[in-house]
């Protein structure tokens, strides 16, 4: 199914259809307020506009802070799920699920915190994977991608994740899970033990086939389901080499691979990091994401692609129309070969389709926004991201240069015609969007600064009132801020304002705070903090 949120991003110029809607295959309808994805759609815009219990005028630190805490077996760097008014432990309830990176599954009711069951994904004789000697994930990785929630899969619904493990022989395995949202059992005789080939020549490559092997990988990108496919990607340990950069489909109700693709499959490196975010779509179905440092071929075909098919450092469209993963367009900077040799890359930071946005001549736009180490925000238009110019970028719809003057390693998000940035060691900036274009220059931003990673803001709102935006520094103790949407210069609260009241323990790079209902839940390294009104 086509999931998650209100907002809509039109229709690209590409001819496959948008998959049916839930009604019209008969699958139950989301509430308005499920949080089945990460960032709320596979827009990935990150807002929900929905939120009718929480505003400008009572998050505060008199009336709003810490309400709960649900402490889990290891550390949460996936976002949260939230599931409304679900049939589950005989009666209904609003359900959170958490993941942890000890490779355990949660289901705790929304309102008091009480659990409702937990499962390991752990075979026999199994722990979760050592961090590889690369402190990015660690001191151990199991789950690190965001789930995806199907409510039509399944008896009762179910949720989708990758599971990282090393068995008794020091065999490393990935394995796609589909849990039943109730009971938390395994579905669709699952897991599958992840395994591909792509022709190449490249990093893990024999005879003439790259080879995937799982040791070399995590999947840190939260998983896309579209249709009744799901995306997984995957990036490697720092830049540990022998890798390469796969993106592979599965059937959502059989569990079985669909199509691979490696986008550096003659090269190397390539990896699929962008923060933890998930791979995005647009409403036909054409995926985006931006790729890391790694081979990119200067050579071009005819048609402007790379001759052997490597797009390192890449922001990338793939179509899935014919049932085969393939490059459909991409942009590459003029200087990417050396923005790849310096490690300078788009891959710290993920990609967001925008809505449909009209000029001043009422024309039509279809665009995506995404940023990485360089401090450039680059906007691409969907139909002709602008692919490779050795000279310059004057191909590419905008390019706002040094706007991210501390490099991103984290998301946007978008709301009300407004782009939200927090580049690292910098402030939350806002930039409107007017004539189908982003300022250059940011309307607001916040008085304070976020340390490495940055933070990847979430926006919560009455449709298009009481916006505010959301966001954690990875501080010691973590904090979390709240700021009108209007004006970010205008904080309207954070969880040190109350003394230790509020605190929720050390920061957790990957955080990113998910709003349902009333409550802001935000991950940790032992559990999830619960905020909401002190009542």
């Amino acid at each position: 199914m086509l999931c998650c949120g209100a907002a809509t991003a039109g229709d690209s110029s590409s001819a496959t259809p948008a998959p049916a809607t839930p009604a019209k295959q008969g699958l139950p309808i989301p509430y308005p307020t499920d949080v089945l994805t990460y960032h709320y759609n596979v827009f990935r815009q990150g807002a929900t506009i929905q939120e009718t219990t929480l505003t400008p005028s009572n998050v505060n630190f008199n009336t709003f802070g810490k309400i709960n805490f649900f402490a889990v077996d290891g550390k949460v760097d996936a976002q949260p799920l939230f599931v409304n008014k679900q049939f589950i432990n005989g009666s209904l309830n609003d359900t959170v699920y958490v993941v942890t990176e000890n490779d355990s599954v949660y289901a705790f009711s929304a309102n008091n915190g009480r659990q409702f069951w937990k499962v390991s994904a752990l075979g026999q004789g199994e722990t979760p994977s050592d961090d590889h000697g690369c402190g990015q994930i660690s001191p151990q990785i199991g789950i690190t991608d965001t789930p995806v929630i199907d409510k039509g899969n399944g008896p009762n619904g179910a949720i989708y994740f990758v599971a990282m493990t090393k068995d008794s022989s020091s065999n490393y395995h990935q394995r796609l899970h589909a849990l039943d949202l109730r009971t938390g059992a395994e579905l669709f005789g699952g897991p599958t033990e992840i395994s591909a080939m792509y022709p190449g020549t490249g990093d893990g490559s024999q005879n003439g086939e790259v080879i995937f092997a799982p040791g070399q990988f995590a999947e840190r990108a939260g998983i896309l389901e579209y249709g009744s496919t799901l995306y997984i990607s995957f990036t490697s340990h720092c830049d540990s080499r022998p890798y390469t950069g796969w993106i592979m489909a599965y059937n959502s109700r059989t569990l079985a691979q669909s199509t691979v693709i490696d986008v550096t499959p003659n090269g190397h490196e390539g990896a699929i990091w962008m923060a933890g975010e998930g791979l995005a779509a647009d409403s036909a179905g054409n995926i985006y994401f931006l790729d890391g440092n790694g081979t990119f071929d200067t050579t071009l075909n005819s048609q402007g692609f790379p001759s052997s098919g490597d797009y390192g450092n890449a922001f990338m469209k793939l179509s899935n129309s014919t049932g085969t993963l393939t490059v459909v367009d991409y942009f590459n900077m003029y200087d990417t070969v050396q923005e790849s040799d310096s490690d300078e890359d788009l891959g710290s930071g993920g990609a967001i389709v925008l809505p449909d946005l009209m000029d001043n001549n009422g024309g039509v736009h279809h665009l995506a926004v995404g940023a990485g180490k360089d401090s450039n925000i680059y906007v691409v238009n969907r139909d002709n991201m602008g692919k490779f110019n050795p000279n310059n970028d004057s191909a590419i719809y905008q390019e706002i240069d040094g706007a991210l003057p501390g490099g991103v390693w984290a998301s946007p998000a978008y709301f009300n015609n407004t782009v939200y940035y927090g580049d690292t060691g910098e402030t939350l900036k806002a930039f409107p969007i007017s004539n189908a274009m982003l300022a250059t220059t940011p309307s607001s931003q916040s008085g304070n600064l976020f340390i490495y990673p940055g933070t990847t803001p979430t926006v919560s709102a009455n449709q298009t009132s009481n916006g505010i935006v959301w966001a954690v520094a990875n501080t010691d103790p973590a904090i979390l801020y709240a700021y009108d949407a209007t004006n970010l210069a205008n904080q309207l609260y954070n969880s040190n304002q109350a003394g230790t009241r509020d605190q929720f323990g050390p920061g957790n790079k990957f955080i990113t705070p998910m709003i349902a209902n009333g409550k802001v839940f935000v991950g940790t390294q032992t559990g999830v903090a619960v905020f909401g009104l002190l009542q």
